[in-house]
């Protein structure tokens, strides 16, 4: 029968957290854990994988320890153990998820957890749940860190421990109480309930007078790193020689568990996540910050997106004021806060495909100077060598900031700390075609991640140089691009 193993493992077992990591090094026993939890502590389970052909380590994993595969229905991948059950799910591309919407489970746990986009994990737990008295609910995520940027948004979600950059760090195994609110998830004090009055907080209520969904209950996060070290069946067999003979980063990912490990960037990525981490580290906050030479917005396209203004001064970029989606649900929204936000009669980049539109007209209607970016339309310019074409404005936009931010070139770009911009701009692809440099479109890389890279493509937006309306009234050439 299963037995928990020793130290950081009995301690994940004991957390009273709602949504659980317990990941780190390679060989930890997480798998284990998921296994001993759905076959110990819980009446209706799922474990997940990316993809289905991955189960095969689960199912073995679990014949070992109950010692025989009854109760396995290898159509279905259903276990019934114990009178438990325990389901095997799966979700390789996007949208995949949707065939488990409305099963419940009182256990949902994630094996990989850096495998799975984060719009896929936000859906799958959304069903955790149970009609049994006296039943716990639990989400538990068992992965190693990230080996590409892809896997990102782990980090994010558990920043407090696995953020080098967080602001109010926590440690393994302090619990965290965290509400989502219009698609963005809020750090609370604690957990108990309350109600929104201005956007802030309220725990001193009434209940009765509000409406059950106007009363919200935090979940509560945490983090447990595990080892090698606390796996003593493992350490027996020489397994850690092994890890130690791989190659950095993958050796402290998958030997110390190490997050802050710098992941492998893909060979085509086109910002590598070096130089925008030097950029990072370039940037100091300003009391005074000068004149206001460039504004980038990108619209919220519905669901979880967020309208981001990205504000240029010189080289150094401001912090992104980020909107939710729902308070910015059309051109007059979007308009009112670009107005709120502009100073020095600053031109503002707005990509004008799809949403965009709408913006760009209101914009115009209240005499702001704006340039609509075109991301399809053609692009005349080259790179710094003068041997590369640009397949479209995007590539263009993007391959720009990247000559920025080459180290060799020395422009002193800075740029704000924050892990969703560094993210997003380390995760377009690009490729050589006959017609040039293309650059991975945002909906493609919506369709790979998951998600929509609206702090990026702000950022790239509000690279661009655009001379202000008041300044010439002909046609002049300044630095990189013709302007008006």
């Amino acid at each position: 029968m299963w037995v928990p193993l020793q130290g950081p493992q009995t301690q994940a077992l004991s957390t009273e957290a709602d949504i659980l990591f317990y990941g780190g090094a390679a060989g930890g026993g997480k798998t284990d854990l998921l296994i001993g939890l759905s076959a110990t502590q819980h009446t209706n389970s799922v474990i997940f994988r990316r993809e289905g052909t991955q189960h095969k380590g689960i199912i073995r994993r679990f014949t070992e320890i109950i010692g025989n595969r009854d109760g396995f229905n290898s159509q279905n991948k259903q276990w019934s153990h114990d009178n438990r059950l325990i389901d095997l799910g799966s979700c390789q591309h996007l949208g995949d998820e949707i065939v488990h919407q409305g099963i419940p489970h009182d256990l949902v746990g994630f094996d990989e957890i850096t495998h799975f986009l984060e719009s896929q994990f936000r859906f799958l737990i959304g069903w955790n749940r149970t009609t049994k008295a006296g039943q716990r609910c639990r989400i538990v995520c068992a992965g190693n860190p990230p080996t590409d940027s892809d896997g990102d948004w782990v980090k994010q979600y558990w920043g407090p421990w696995l953020d080098e950059d967080h602001t109010d760090p926590a440690q393994p195994g302090e619990l965290r109480w965290y509400a989502t609110i219009e698609g963005d998830d809020i750090a609370v004090e604690n957990n108990k309930p309350f109600i929104l009055e201005d956007e802030q907080p309220v725990y001193d209520f009434n209940p009765d007078d509000y409406a059950p969904d106007d009363i919200i209950t935090p979940q509560s996060r945490t983090f447990i790193p595990s080892k090698v070290t606390d796996n003593p069946f493992l350490m027996d067999t020489g397994y850690m020689s092994k890890l130690q003979a791989l190659p950095e980063p993958l050796r402290s990912q998958m030997l110390k568990g190490d997050f802050t490990a710098g992941t492998d960037d893909d060979p085509w990525q086109v910002i590598p996540t070096e130089w925008v981490k030097l950029a990072q580290a370039r940037w100091k906050a300003k009391d005074s910050k000068g004149v206001l030479d460039s504004m980038g917005v990108d619209v919220a396209r519905g669901g979880r997106d967020e309208t981001v203004i990205a504000n240029r001064y010189g080289n150094w970029y401001d912090e992104p004021i980020a909107y939710p989606g729902t308070a910015t649900p059309d051109g007059p929204s979007v308009c009112a806060v670009v107005i709120t936000n502009r100073r020095d009669k600053a031109p503002v980049h707005v990509d004008v495909i799809g949403v965009g539109t709408s913006v760009v007209d209101h914009l115009k209607d209240n005499d702001i100077h704006v340039v609509a970016i075109n991301n399809a339309e053609g692009s005349k310019k080259r790179d710094k060598t003068g041997n590369l074409g640009f397949k479209n404005k995007r590539a263009e936009d993007y391959w720009l900031m990247r000559e920025e931010l080459d180290p060799q070139n020395d422009t002193g770009i800075a740029l704000p700390v924050n892990s969703k911009l560094k993210a997003d701009l380390c995760c377009a692809r690009w490729k050589l075609t006959a017609q040039g440099i293309q650059v991975e479109s945002k909906e493609d890389i919506k369709k790979r991640l998951g998600r929509s890279t609206d702090y990026g493509d702000a950022y790239i937006m509000a690279r661009n140089v655009t001379v202000k309306k008041d300044t010439f009234k002909t046609p002049v050439k300044i630095n990189r691009s013709y302007v008006v």
